[in-house]
């Protein structure tokens, strides 16, 4: 059916003559016509009659299905269970916790004290309560984020989103009184970046007047909020430039436990490449560290940064990976002159996944080949660490949650694919590690198993990947099988424990496959860069090299093959599903990026083009994107699998838009495909968790109805 709102319009790509560059520069082809430019006004009326008409024909398909009752059900008792472990902070001399289930949708943030938090039944002080909140002001609030002063952690700034965007309006709550700050800090919706300075004053980036965002749509200018002054009077500290890259301008900073801090502000030039400014008594300056490296912590005076890229500071050279620190005293005296010592660097299969620090440590998780370690270094007098490994499960993803500040106890997180998630509490200075709590098991897991493959891509690397099945799986290609990766941004991609994946598909017979595909970040920052900008195909063939691992080993077939990813991941698996329409039966595409020549243009794209490249300055960006965006290549005629597209509304991200345009060209051209955009839940799959679960559910049935059927 075409709908009445989709303008009748060619396709064809304008004429691929050459345009002569100024001054002897390289020629851009010219970009092709495109005629949904208007599916890219994210709420206007006309849009939204289109998104409300695709989404009742996908509700009524799959609701219709006798499996979808039972799925929303499972995954909204899952989504909401009161056996969940809750994920605690150290905070103000408690432990607190945001909590959501079938009472609190929204969500409440609680408090508690250790001692109870250790027990079966914690006993539970409601903070804040979200439902109730936008219930009396009339607003669907999403709770982002919570930012309090240290060390007494009593005074916050509350982030606080209307349906699930990024955009937040932000206010100060007061921990001892339970109460918003009456005449404290009020910032109205916008895309803020916070950091307490002191007890009266906050570095804030924001947009302080009308168009003071970069191209996409981010901050560049730092100023310094006094208490009860008015935003028009905040004192710049620090200004970018409004055409920076990136996602903005940010204010950070790093305390020890001795109490000693040091301010900067980040300035990202691109995605990955950003100048770090610290403020020292004589005004802002620049620190002297490579263009890709982080300042992450500090501990006992020293500034804990993490490379990316190779470092030759001082005498000495540090590659990328490592870990390094920095005086404190000399980053204040002298920032454009520094003397690095190594603090860890990886092996040869070694990646860095997190940093955190405790009062006097710094705790490190690591992977292994893709196997979690938890590592304790301690500054030893000589400048040096001393290292512990903590004594944890092998095979399985380990990260650090918070740290407190004012001892050395951290929480620390383990779980695999069928080892349901235990939460663990470190003495790191004993060395001694206990079980909190562990999760109920979700589902059934007897008979199923967890190994550890390659596959080789097509310029021979070995591409690690996980399959979790049945053990007495039929070796003749007819598994049901979700193969999964992300393969951007340097993100790691681990074992985890889901309990609505192993309810709503793996204990149903289905198998499921995690590839660590090339892009990301586990094996360091040189796997990440081996695909950037236009040696990105490499991403893309290490994938579907996965896939041919699995059905030249009778796995699955290409009849029982689906493929599922979201954001950069719903990129991948639209790339997969226009250059591999005959690997797979089921194409999930997830909160994607798809026209990759007007990315740019569209909610916060322009801060990406350190990953996927420039094509409106770069001939070879735009040559390589026009042969791969997912948009541009659907072609008339070709059997492609029908896709499930799933976008919202609320996405000021990758936004709505490349769903939306992606989909309308697929019912011009008479392709089957199913669409469905949450108009809440920003980034994600739902606002609330009956959203989640009615989205997940969605999804479920689509691989039942295409892969097991």
């Amino acid at each position: 059916m075409i709908s009445k709102n989709v303008v009748a319009a060619t396709t064809l790509l304008a004429a691929a003559v050459p345009l002569a560059g100024a001054h002897g520069a390289p020629a851009m082809t010219p970009l092709p016509a495109d005629p949904y430019i208007w599916l890219e006004e994210a709420s206007s009326p006309r849009a939204m009659a289109w998104v409300k008409e695709h989404n009742a024909v996908t509700e009524q398909r799959l609701t219709a299905d006798p499996r979808y009752k039972t799925l929303y059900e499972e995954a909204l008792a899952l989504g909401g269970a009161k056996d969940r472990i809750p994920q605690p902070s150290f905070l103000n001399g408690a432990i607190y916790n945001f909590w959501q289930d079938a009472d609190h949708l929204r969500g409440i943030w609680r408090k508690t004290t250790l001692d109870s938090y250790r027990t079966a039944s914690p006993a539970w002080t409601t903070v804040l309560d979200i439902d109730a909140l936008g219930k009396a002001e009339g607003k669907s609030w999403v709770f982002k984020d919570v930012d309090c002063l240290r060390p007494a952690e009593r005074l916050c700034v509350v982030s606080l989103s209307d349906g699930g965007e990024d955009a937040v309006v932000v206010r100060e709550f007061d921990l001892d009184t339970g109460k918003f700050v009456a005449g404290g800090f009020n910032l109205p919706r916008g895309k803020h970046r916070i950091e307490w300075q002191d007890e009266n004053h906050l570095l804030v980036a924001s947009e302080w007047t009308p168009g003071d965002l970069t191209p996409s749509g981010y901050p560049y200018i730092v100023k310094r909020l006094a208490r009860g002054q008015a935003l028009a009077d905040a004192v710049e500290v620090y200004r970018g430039g409004k055409t920076d890259g990136g996602y903005g301008v940010s204010p950070g900073s790093v305390r020890d436990g001795k109490g000693r801090s040091l301010f900067f502000v980040v300035r990202p030039l691109d995605t990955f490449h950003h100048e770090t400014w610290v403020l020292t008594p004589r005004g802002v300056e620049r620190l002297a560290i490579p263009s890709k490296a982080d300042i992450v912590a500090m501990v006992d005076g020293r500034v804990i940064v993490s490379l990316d890229e190779t470092m030759t500071s001082g005498g000495a050279t540090f590659r990328a990976g490592s870990v390094v620190a920095l005086d404190l005293d000399a980053v204040l005296a002298t920032p454009g002159a520094l003397k690095p010592s190594l603090v860890w660097q990886p092996g040869p299969r070694d990646a860095l996944n997190s940093v955190r620090s405790s009062k006097d440590l710094l705790l490190l998780s690591t992977l292994d080949n893709v196997r979690g370690r938890a590592l304790v270094l301690r500054p030893a007098a000589n400048g040096g660490w001393t290292t512990t490994t903590l004594d944890l499960p092998d095979n399985l993803a380990v990260g650090f949650g918070s740290a407190d500040d004012n001892s050395n106890l951290s929480f620390l997180n383990v779980s695999g694919f069928l080892t349901p998630s235990s939460l663990l509490i470190a003495d790191a200075a004993a060395g001694k590690v206990d079980t909190l709590k562990t999760l109920p098991a979700k589902f059934d897991a007897a008979g199923l198993v967890v190994e550890q493959r390659s596959a080789t891509s097509t310029d021979g690397t070995k591409i690690p990947y996980f399959i979790v099945h049945k053990k007495d799986i039929k070796r003749d290609g007819t598994t049901p099988t979700l193969l999964s990766a992300y393969g951007g941004f340097q993100v790691s991609r681990t074992p985890s424990y889901s309990p609505e994946l192993g309810k709503l598909w793996l204990e149903r017979g289905g198998a499921y496959v995690l590839a660590n595909i090339r892009g990301g970040g586990e094996f360091g920052p040189a796997w990440h860069e081996a695909g950037l900008l236009t040696k990105r195909q490499i991403i893309y063939d290490d994938f579907a090299s996965v896939a041919r691992d699995l059905i030249a080993t009778k796995v699955t077939s290409p009849r029982r093959l689906g493929i599922q990813g979201g954001s950069n991941g719903g990129l991948l698996t639209g790339v997969q599903m226009i250059q591999q329409p005959d690997l797979w039966t089921a194409v999930v595409i997830d909160v994607p990026l798809l026209d990759m020549l007007r990315i740019s243009k569209i909610a916060a794209g322009a801060s990406w083009q350190g990953e996927y490249g420039d094509v409106n300055a770069d001939p070879a960006v735009r040559a390589f994107w026009l042969k791969t965006s997912p948009y541009h290549n659907l072609k008339k005629g070709v059997r492609y699998p029908e896709p499930y597209i799933f976008t919202t509304s609320k996405d000021d991200r990758t936004g709505p838009q490349h769903a939306r345009k992606f989909a309308a060209r697929m019912e011009e051209m008479g392709l089957p495909f199913y669409f469905y955009e949450n108009t809440e839940g920003g980034h994600g799959s739902g606002a609330d968790l009956k959203q989640a679960a009615h989205t997940r559910a969605l999804t479920m049935t689509y691989l039942h109805k295409k892969l097991v059927d």
